[in-house]
């Protein structure tokens, strides 16, 4: 182990002993008759966020380091590698000890906590002062910057020669069919073509996670995770198209009567149909517990569905929709909802929405255009008997809550792919465009810019790698997965904000792809649970010992 990986494992004890003093000044406010007091977990958000990003920003810490000793036990442990832990570990340990940004006006510092003398024990802990003073430094960064500059790039192997090739694979689709094209069709705000959704299908994009009895590859959570990135690296709508079908599909496959696995599920994997999540409602946004849409039972079995729905992703060219509605109206919560499996005609442009009972709005939008938005109004729209997910009623809420891990990794690899997307246009346009007679790359600010947006991302993808790798041994990873994505699209935005800055006042001109990055980036904060309500439920799962119940 270099002597670099032992001051991180020192420093992130020392982060851990800080932690738990954090986790204690939380608790006198929230809990101080020792259960949570939910009305006080409300009221002292900033205090509860404030931990939840720094427990986030360890966990980060954990997975940099685990990637390094990988990295070294397989003899690619390189000048990359070392800059990219100090930069990493210099930044990370900085914002815990004095402020740490949640967005870009809320920085939660030690004062909050009343932890300012725990704060600065912290940071003279030897290991942590080290990394301080010589992790993240303009030498540093400068260093990394040129070796970027000169392609090179911190390792990616996964120690799985199956998971390397496929990310080999999806990168020289994404290559060739992808990028080229994504920008185009971004300003023309056009449909992913069908013939590339074709191509997609043929290498299994829509069946990683299906088990290969039902037409998938039987892959876990990781290899969906290295796909999602490949494919956002060349247009955020690319990683997107799998996320309706991870959803879909984990939802039959965990809570489907072997009737409905065998009728979807294979159509799932080759693409014939394609799934749409139809959850969210006007005026509920996160709130599941107040989805007012009705499924009523009809004499003959069958079911109508009356209500409003919005935000629903490529809704006209669905041809399944899991929809969550309220099947049981006397019961109040979550408990009265059901999941049913709703099959539509899929859509044209001269006719989106062709069935009886159902229309929809196209609500138009900054940016993640390939697959569009719509509001939805369902007035008896007629879903089969056999539609109810499982055959239960009021299951939909536990059924749908069991996919938000894989979905919020899902997310959190896309947020990668859109941070290397970032990246990437950013270093060659800062090669390519000189000012004052050489290379952007040699102004340091530049220089610094590029730096910290390679290191924050490999962090960020090697924690969704962990909490992908957490839930394929089958572990419970909610609180992981809602980590991974708090940081990944916190670093999507910062890259593709950074990356426009970087192209000056052409990033902010329509025919320059980094505009479209920039508005994709915008809503990974948002959607698959807003950043407010990922540290929500980090937090209270941190403080009422959720994570600990779970490792145990």
């Amino acid at each position: 182990m270099s002597e670099w990986m032992a001051e991180a494992r020192a420093s992130i004890a020392a982060a851990r002993e800080y932690s738990e003093m954090v986790r204690a000044a939380v608790e006198l406010s929230v809990a101080p008759g020792g259960a949570v007091d939910p009305a006080l977990l409300t009221r002292e958000q900033h205090r509860v966020h404030g931990f939840a990003w720094i427990a986030a920003s360890i966990a980060a810490l954990e997975a940099t380091l685990d990637w390094a000793v990988r990295a070294q036990a397989a003899g690619r442990f390189g000048a990359a590698e070392e800059l990219t832990l100090r930069i990493g570990f210099g930044e990370y340990l900085a914002q815990i000890a004095y402020g740490l940004p949640m967005s870009a006006h809320e920085v939660v510092r030690p004062s909050a906590f009343g932890t300012g003398a725990e704060a600065g024990t912290f940071a003279a802990h030897p290991a942590v002062a080290r990394l301080l003073a010589d992790g993240n430094t303009p030498e540093t960064r400068a260093a990394f910057a040129a070796l970027l500059a000169d392609g090179v790039r911190p390792d990616e192997g996964l120690g799985d020669d199956a998971l390397d090739q496929v990310r080999d694979q999806m990168r020289a689709f994404t290559a060739s069919a992808i990028t080229p094209h994504a920008h185009q069709w971004h300003l023309a705000d056009a449909l992913i073509p069908d013939a590339v959704i074709a191509e997609m299908a043929a290498l299994g994009v829509f069946g990683v996670c299906i088990p290969e009895e039902h037409g998938g590859l039987g892959l876990g959570k990781l290899a969906m995770a290295v796909v999602s990135e490949e494919l956002s690296r060349g247009w955020i709508c690319a990683g997107s198209l799998g996320t309706r079908s991870e959803i879909a599909g984990e939802l039959i496959s965990e809570n489907g009567t072997p009737e409905q696995k065998a009728k979807y599920l294979p159509r799932i994997a080759d693409g014939s149909c394609l799934p749409t999540a139809v959850f969210t409602e006007p005026d509920t946004g996160s709130d599941l517990a107040a989805v007012r849409t009705r499924g009523e039972r009809q004499s003959d079995g069958s079911w109508r569905v009356t209500g409003a729905k919005t935000w629903i992703t490529h809704a006209a060219r669905a041809d399944l929709m899991t929809m969550l509605v309220r099947t049981e109206t006397g019961v109040p919560g979550y408990a009265g909802l059901s999941m049913l499996l709703a099959e539509k005609t899929r859509g044209s442009e001269a006719a989106p929405f062709p069935d009886d009972g159902i229309d929809g709005s196209e609500i138009e939008v900054l940016g993640y255009r390939g697959m569009k938005e719509y509001a939805l109004g369902l007035d008896g729209f007629a879903v089969a008997g056999e539609g109810l997910l499982g055959g239960r009623e009021g299951q939909g809420f536990k059924q749908l809550m069991r996919t938000f891990e894989g979905a919020r990794i899902q997310t959190a690899a896309r947020a990668v792919g859109v941070a290397w997307n970032a990246f990437d246009l950013a270093l060659d346009y800062a090669l390519g465009r000189k000012q004052f007679g050489q290379a952007l790359t040699q102004f340091p600010r530049v220089a610094d810019k590029l730096a910290l947006m390679a290191a924050e991302t490999v962090m960020a993808r090697e924690l969704t790698y962990a909490a992908a790798r957490a839930k394929d041994s089958a572990t419970r990873c909610d609180i992981e997965a809602g980590m991974a994505k708090l940081l990944a699209a916190r670093a999507a935005w910062s890259a593709a904000d950074n990356a426009v800055q970087i192209h000056g006042g052409n990033g902010y001109a329509l025919e320059y792809p980094i505009s479209r990055v920039l508005c994709d980036a915008r809503i990974l904060n948002i959607f698959e649970g807003a950043a407010e309500i990922q540290a929500q439920v980090i937090g209270r799962g941190l403080l009422t010992g959720q994570a600990r119940a779970a490792a145990a």
